[in-house]
């Protein structure tokens, strides 16, 4: 293997380092693990991201291809395919690496005062504050209360935010269990944007379990998934989880992002055409715009299933507050939103797409076209059963929705054989009943300013998804013109738009404009299905 086909191996020389010899078609970037681990790395010229990622994985084997997700410059090189030059990555350049966490069971030894030993298997993702209750719920061996308990490891007190992987470094270890009273101070309540709109009752359920197991001392635990702040709300119990909580100042490049990411100094997002701290309404946006088969949202359940989700204020001392707070108040309140937990069996990342139902593949490409989505990977479809135990797709993670362009609109399901299928008959009443003003002026009176670039791309978006259906086209056919082959060349949307641009006078209307783009996509349309 030549060297430079792996990354380099730095040696340590005092306080430099020196490097093997690299030829002069091969890259020198630096890839930064943390804030006090960067290491060298050679690629080469032609590499794609694949490549990049492999050789990370040859260097460092704990750092699998499927974990990884690298940062440059404030975006995800988020195109396998694509190169890494294709993403102005030269010289010396500094590659962020987002890791994946893996589950990877503990076996925890509980030793309690009085010398009795009992023995634990957890999640180490999972907080110190889980296993409190898992100790709780032994109550035949006589074990205490939550509110009882106080937790040492090596002498030092351990609060129950701590996770259990990041105590127990070395692999299966032992701990203390002592007597304490614990303190409460949370904050956690709608907010609503237009006092005339009422929660549906899911949303309000939702919220009450979480408030209720707030109220039990039950800590959110940070997850270690994604690249923003993403915490986990638990029931009364400390069983289950009941909804996910993503802060507004803790999305990726925002001041309050824990997972150190580089922050946005012009307010852009990972993906083109977002903003940093608009994830949440992104989120809330793609609740209300998952209409039910019959109409506007009367019902818990949409067409394509996106769980219920709602704008939300919260204080816990377990968020990310690099300045520290001091306590419950309105002024430390974080603003974010709150999406109900779904059981699942995992992601679509963990399986084959072959067992996929058509039809649970068509409701996720309906919603991506729809919503231009810039971020649908495998990862963020859930896979469950129904009632009949047929496999159920669950899309989540649409923080990346409703772009002000179409630069990175990504869809994984392209790649499915399902998407090749035409659409049925309800798919295609459904897609018929959709309606993009009547879905903007739903947005404003749920409380969003919608941008007029925002409103401009649903426009166009679902225009492209009525008239694909008319001429009887396939998810794919439809997807491959919203996204693009490579980095650096615009997809057929992309190049519909600009023709449009093109074609009318700077001071025109947006109606103009947006019959401007009916008539180049008509035609783009018409070629394709010759």
């Amino acid at each position: 293997m030549s060297v430079a086909d792996v990354a380099l191996t730095p040696i340590q020389r005092g306080l430099g380092f020196s490097f093997a010899h690299y030829s002069v078609k091969s890259i020198l970037v630096f890839l930064r693990i943390s804030d006090s681990t960067t290491m060298p790395m050679l690629i080469l010229d032609s590499d794609s991201i694949a490549d990049l990622k492999l050789k990370i994985q040859t260097v460092c084997n704990e750092f699998r291809v499927t974990r990884q997700r690298l940062v440059f410059c404030g975006r995800e090189l988020a195109r396998n395919a694509s190169r890494a030059r294709d993403y102005g990555v030269t010289d010396n350049s500094v590659l962020h690496l987002v890791l994946k966490k893996l589950c990877d069971p503990l076996l925890v030894t509980v030793v309690t005062a009085c010398g009795k030993a009992f023995d634990f298997h957890v999640d180490r993702r999972r907080d110190v504050g889980y296993l409190k209750k898992r100790i709780s719920k032994e109550g035949n061996k006589g074990f205490l209360d939550v509110d009882d308990q106080e937790i040492f490891f090596r002498g030092e007190k351990l609060d129950d935010n701590r996770v259990l992987g990041g105590i127990c470094k070395d692999g299966n270890s032992v701990i203390h269990l002592l007597l304490k009273k614990t303190v409460k101070d949370f904050l956690l309540e709608p907010l609503l944007l237009n006092p005339a709109v009422k929660l549906p009752q899911a949303i309000e359920d939702m919220i009450g379990r979480t408030v209720d197991g707030l109220n039990k001392g039950n800590p959110p635990v940070r997850s270690a998934e994604g690249t923003g702040g993403t915490y986990l709300m638990q029931d009364s119990t400390g069983l289950s989880y009941v909804s996910v909580f993503k802060p507004m100042d803790e999305e990726p490049m925002a001041v309050n992002n824990p997972q150190q990411l580089p922050f946005s100094s012009d307010g852009q997002g990972l993906k083109r055409g977002t903003r940093v701290g608009e994830g949440a309404i992104r989120e809330v946006a793609a609740y209300l715009l998952d209409h039910p088969k019959s109409g506007p949202r009367s019902q818990v359940k949409g067409f394509a299933g996106v769980p219920p989700t709602a704008m939300v204020r919260s204080f816990h001392k377990v968020y990310n507050n690099p300045k520290g707070v001091s306590s419950c108040c309105t002024k430390d309140a974080k603003v974010g939103s709150l999406q109900m937990f779904m059981k699942n069996d995992g992601s679509c990342e963990d399986i084959g797409p072959g067992s996929f139902p058509v039809e649970q593949v068509h409701k996720i490409s309906v919603f991506d076209i729809r919503m231009a989505n810039a971020d649908r990977h495998a990862g963020n479809i859930l896979t469950g059963k129904g009632e009949d135990s047929r496999t159920v797709l669950i899309p989540i993670d649409h923080g990346y929705c409703l772009p002000e362009n179409f630069e990175d609109c990504t869809f994984e399901w392209l790649y499915w054989p399902q998407a090749k299928v035409p659409f049925s008959e309800d798919t295609l009443d459904y897609i018929d009943s959709l309606d993009a003003e009547q879905d903007i002026a739903l947005l404003q009176l749920n409380g969003w300013d919608v941008p007029e670039a925002v409103a401009r791309t649903l426009r166009i978006s679902t225009m492209l998804l009525k008239k694909g259906v008319e001429r009887n086209l396939t998810p794919y056919q439809i997807g491959s013109m919203m996204c693009r082959e490579t980095v650096n060349k615009d997809s057929a949307i992309e190049e519909i738009v600009r023709e449009a641009h093109n074609s009318v006078l700077p001071a025109s209307s947006e109606a103009t404009f947006l019959e401007a783009v009916s008539m180049a996509m008509e035609r783009r349309l018409d070629e394709l299905i010759k």
